[in-house]
């Protein structure tokens, strides 16, 4: 065993002791290294001993899925996120909130299905859980702030379902856990189950948990699997043009936008955020985990996937699953596990070799230019147009540019700073450029005020 694989063994031992989770499982994936899995504890399930195959319950992680199945019939034209759930549900009250704002969990849906679910144990099915929207609150003002709504998933779910003339569980299975190989992945548990408990707090008692079927609200809390299945989840979350390169599943570009922050969870701690049904945790150096945490009777679970940062050698996630309902100290392990392994064992550094030259086209583009009295610098790397901000920090990416069909001197700004904005490209008779303009702003090769007068001339 390396060194790398020792310090993550030793980070999942001590959370299971020292928050005494009757059962752990842990998996790594990344694109350069196979899959890692860990365990301590007892599964609870004597004809099943704690194993990396064994299913545990993920609760909210489950919203990710569902969130995803949303995207997809975007995608395919059969939604748009600013429709109104009554465009496609007939319900009788609420329906004004948009697709956009549940997603968001900005929609100001109560938290849970109408009813005590939670003391009588038992949810409503999937007619009953849309009748009761008209016994349901709409405690807040649509897009007013953050508020999580188990409800509002739930509501998102049907739609998906009804779109796609199947069940919920159903179009899960035929449309993300199928083509991804997620085969540990159900909405039932199977014999593999653990026992989800709850452990005394003044001893070292622990009794099982009921487990309840959510019914209507499956699609906010329904999924067990187990944390192979979810490492590889959360890796595609992350990177899925790495794990899902034919986009069998969602356009990497869709899965670009569901990252974007819609909103964060705490008005003045901006440490979380969410975008479409994802949950955003900012880390040091420009580097965002993205996932989601799951609670249920007995289970936590914690499902994230890295972008950016040093070492990071691609589709890199993480999940741990935790047969116990108060061992909140599993949220930060998977994010511990995340920074573990880039910095123990970081991506191989591949090495720099020359490439072709920018074409002629574009070369007298290249080096410094001047706008706003600031300086910038265009260059070409990797076959592409590239601008930085020469006070950029150097973990800032660039933006990067790309022509037009039918004008090479037009040229849109694909990411990066100005995404989405055209660089337009000004020529003299011998056809260098001399001038251009992005975003409307002028660039000049010497600093000018903006009525175009070079500030050296005083």
């Amino acid at each position: 065993m390396t060194n790398a694989l020792r310090r993550l063994e030793h980070a999942v031992r001590k959370v299971q002791a020292d928050a005494r989770v009757p059962a752990l499982s842990v998996a790594l994936h990344r694109a350069d290294r196979e899959l890692w899995t860990c365990t301590a504890g007892d599964s609870g399930n004597p004809a099943h001993p704690l194993d990396a195959d064994s299913r545990f319950r993920i609760g909210s992680v489950t919203k990710t899925f569902t969130a995803v199945l949303v995207l997809q019939a975007r995608d395919d034209g059969l939604l748009d996120l600013d429709d109104p759930v009554s465009a496609h549900l007939e319900v009788p009250a609420h329906g004004t909130a948009t697709i956009r704002s549940l997603l968001s969990h900005t929609a100001g849906y109560q938290r849970e299905p109408h009813g005590d679910v939670w003391d009588v144990l038992v949810a409503p099915d999937d007619r009953q859980l849309l009748d009761d929207l008209a016994r349901a609150e709409r405690v807040l003002p649509a897009n007013r702030r953050f508020h999580y709504s188990n409800l509002g998933v739930a509501v998102l779910g049907q739609l998906v379902a009804r779109l796609r003339g199947g069940t919920w569980a159903s179009v899960l299975a035929e449309r993300i856990l199928e083509p991804l190989g997620l085969t540990a992945t159900t909405v039932e548990p199977t014999a593999r189950a653990a026992v989800g408990y709850l452990v005394d707090a003044y001893s070292d008692a622990a009794r099982p948990e009921p487990q309840l079927d959510m019914g209507g609200a499956a699609p906010a809390a329904q999924i067990w699997s187990t944390a192979a299945d979810m490492a590889r989840w959360a890796a595609f979350l992350a990177s899925p043009e790495l794990i899902d390169p034919g986009a069998k599943v969602l356009a990497p570009a869709t899965l670009e936008e569901m990252r974007w922050p819609r909103t964060t969870t705490d008005e003045t701690l901006w440490s979380a955020g969410f975008g479409l049904g994802l949950i955003l945790v900012p880390q040091a150096g420009r580097v965002l985990h993205v996932g989601h945490d799951g609670a249920m009777p007995g289970f936590l679970a914690g499902v994230y996937g890295r972008r950016g940062g040093d070492g990071n050698p691609g589709a890199l996630g993480a999940a741990v699953l935790a047969s116990s309902g108060t061992a909140t100290e599993i949220n930060a392990l998977v994010h511990d596990l995340l920074a573990l392994a880039t910095e123990a064992d970081p991506a191989e550094i591949r090495p720099w070799s020359p490439g072709p030259p920018a074409p002629p086209h574009y070369r007298s583009i290249l080096g410094p230019w001047w706008s706003e009295g600031f300086q910038h610098t265009f260059s070409w790397h990797a076959g592409t147009l590239q601008s930085r901000a020469a006070d950029a920090p150097a973990d800032r990416a660039p933006s990067v540019f790309r022509p037009l069909a039918d004008q090479p001197d037009v040229l849109r700004t694909v990411s990066g700073r100005e995404a989405g904005e055209l660089l337009r490209l000004t020529r003299d008779e011998e056809g260098r450029v001399v001038r251009m303009h992005w975003a409307t702003y002028r660039f000049t090769r010497q600093q000018e005020t903006f009525d175009g007068v070079p500030v050296s001339q005083g």
